[in-house]
């Protein structure tokens, strides 16, 4: 049995984050990471990252209680207050000790961190690397991993990548540790640890069209999940306005933040004609843009009725290469267009998760010594509705606040707890490979995967309505029913990728399951979640956050208050 202080799950930015918290205060933690730190998916953002620093002419008035009411506004009043002013306090610190740490950010004339608009806020406040922010943050915070290894007077942070944690062990009510796939070798071991952090990242691949990396199965949501701990608000998924067209790769935000333009097939600014645009045109929420796309394109104003156009020539070529070079990167080799010359074609794709396993905002859950952050948690901070910048401040915040407050709880434990438990889950994951490996159905996973992908993009996308909600809730059934059939094509355990797939697609599953259950339950539109049949927000019956049990017949819901603040929640008018 393999022994740490506290083990981070997930290598991403909340997961380092959180790590290197628990390093400086001198805990022994291990990070276990399904890939290479560097290879998360925190290194796919682009645009941004929020902080009211003032550096931007625009911005010099900004403050965090400008940052909160923004971020509380366009979650469509379902975000916790108390959280979101946590973060929104904590944002200009975070941002100017990842500077000093060596983050490569973009600057101004004058030296200062620049700062550009993104939707949904009153001031430029998104701070940004080019378009590379979340390659340029993770890297910053993968090197301070590095340099602590050879930091004498600090404990070393040890790293293992390529294991997949497939089950969280309780005991009494208390974490006492996790079992781990170790990939290369197909061996399970069996980890103790005082305190556990889960920051595993979203769940984009339950969805085909996705800008999620393929390794966002959701499998952390899961495994905490089937241990008892609720999924919060998991049918508010964000879908991106723009995403290059049959790639589905991220065409970020920031390209309309410095002044690009969404057009129809008649060359038109079609946002002035849909009043919650109007105002704001590109510059409006990701959810409110995606819906008015998806209008436009049903109303005959798209390009074969699939998508619009992007049109970024006029910024020209000298801004585009020095504050977007990896979009036009990406358009040329994906799309073999220039946006210096050409026009992008765009449309929505699933996105982000605001929803996720339920914590507070001392990424705290209902389990002791066990603690979520990132994307995979659910703090909540986003509420229906992510502002575009906000994600890679949630990670490196609530990173550093779930991995000090796990490193003060480890200080006050006396000895180790829960050999006996990990050993009889040791031996019930065993059985439970086992039992996949010599299985003699003749179900495949990828047909059940590419099954799950359909049916999500198809009946639980932008638009949203009872009767194809109920249609997926009866398939998702059938594919769960198929998957008790499932069969490896290849049964060996060193390097095998067939059961990982195996593995983390029940996962999606179950996770699928959930989302829904709470989007179907859920009669109002509210931010991501918009229902044809249920078009009006409904704050008397619905300004709740929707939690969602694992149960063996299935998901069952309950519900628990918003934390309301100095916000009182109004008409959203954009």
């Amino acid at each position: 049995m393999i022994y740490h202080d506290a083990i981070v799950v997930g290598g991403g930015l909340a997961g380092l984050r959180a790590a290197i918290a628990l390093n400086q205060h001198n805990v022994k933690v291990a990070v276990i990471s399904k890939v290479h730190p560097i290879r998360s998916h925190s290194v796919a953002a682009q645009g941004g990252i929020n902080a009211p620093l003032g550096n931007h002419p625009r911005g010099i008035y900004d403050t965090w209680e400008k940052h909160a009411f923004d971020t509380v506004k366009g979650s469509d009043y379902l975000a916790d207050q108390d959280a979101v002013i946590r973060m929104t306090k904590e944002a200009a610190e975070r941002i100017y000790e990842m500077e000093h740490w060596g983050c490569p950010f973009s600057r101004t004339s004058e030296g200062k961190i620049a700062q550009r608009p993104f939707g949904g806020a009153g001031f430029p406040r998104t701070c940004y690397a080019a378009d590379k922010t979340g390659h340029a943050l993770l890297h910053t915070l993968y090197q301070q991993t590095i340099k602590f290894k050879q930091a004498a007077e600090r404990n070393e942070i040890v790293i293992y990548e390529e294991w997949l944690v497939t089950d969280l062990v309780i005991e009494d009510g208390v974490c006492v540790g996790v079992i781990v796939l170790d990939i290369i070798s197909g061996r399970l071991e069996a980890f103790q640890a005082g305190a556990v952090i889960f920051a595993t990242g979203g769940v984009g691949r339950i969805y085909g069209n996705s800008t999620n990396a393929l390794i966002n199965t959701g499998m952390g949501m899961a495994v905490s999940y089937w241990a008892g701990i609720p999924l919060k608000d998991m049918e508010f998924i964000q879908f991106h306005p723009t995403t290059l067209l049959g790639k589905n790769i991220l065409i970020t935000e920031g390209c309309r933040g410095e002044g690009g333009f969404l057009l129809n097939n008649k060359g038109e600014r079609f946002l002035a004609k849909y009043h919650d645009s109007k105002k704001d045109m590109e510059v409006a929420p990701r959810d409110i843009i995606s819906r008015n796309i998806m209008r436009e394109i049903m109303a005959d104003g798209g390009f074969h009725n699939s998508y619009v156009h992007l049109d970024l020539r006029h910024l020209g070529e000298e801004k585009i290469v020095q504050r977007l070079p990896g979009i036009r990167d990406i358009c040329l080799e994906f799309a073999g267009v220039d946006p210096v010359t050409d026009f992008i074609p765009i449309q929505p794709g699933q996105h982000y998760t605001m929803g996720g396993i339920d914590c507070n905002t001392e990424g705290e859950t209902a389990v002791k010594g066990f603690y979520a952050a990132g994307e995979a948690a659910c703090v909540s901070v986003h509420g229906a509705n992510r502002l575009g910048g906000n994600s890679l401040l949630d990670t490196i915040v609530f990173g550093a606040i779930a991995g000090g407050n796990a490193a003060k709880y480890v200080q006050g434990l006396e000895g180790k707890k829960g050999e006996g438990a990990l050993s009889d889950a040791l031996k019930c994951a065993e059985q439970k490979i086992g039992t996949l490996g010599k299985s003699g159905g003749n179900e495949i996973q990828a047909d059940i995967k590419v099954a799950l992908n359909k049916v999500m993009d198809t009946k639980v996308g932008i638009f949203r309505e009872a009767s194809h909600l109920k249609e997926a809730v009866n398939d998702i059934k059938i594919l769960q029913e198929r998957y008790e059939r499932i069969k490896l094509n290849y049964t060996g355990r060193r390097v095998n990728l067939s059961l990982v797939w195996a593995l983390e697609l029940k996962g999606s599953l179950d996770v699928a399951e959930a989302v829904v259950a709470g989007a179907l339950a859920r009669e109002e539109s509210r931010g991501s979640h918009f229902r044809t049949d249920f078009p009006k927000r409904d704050d008397m019956v619905w300004l709740k956050h929707t939690l969602a049990y694992f149960t063996p017949v299935g998901v069952r819901l309950d519900y628990k208050p918003v934390n309301i603040g100095p916000f009182e929640p109004k008409e959203r008018k954009y």
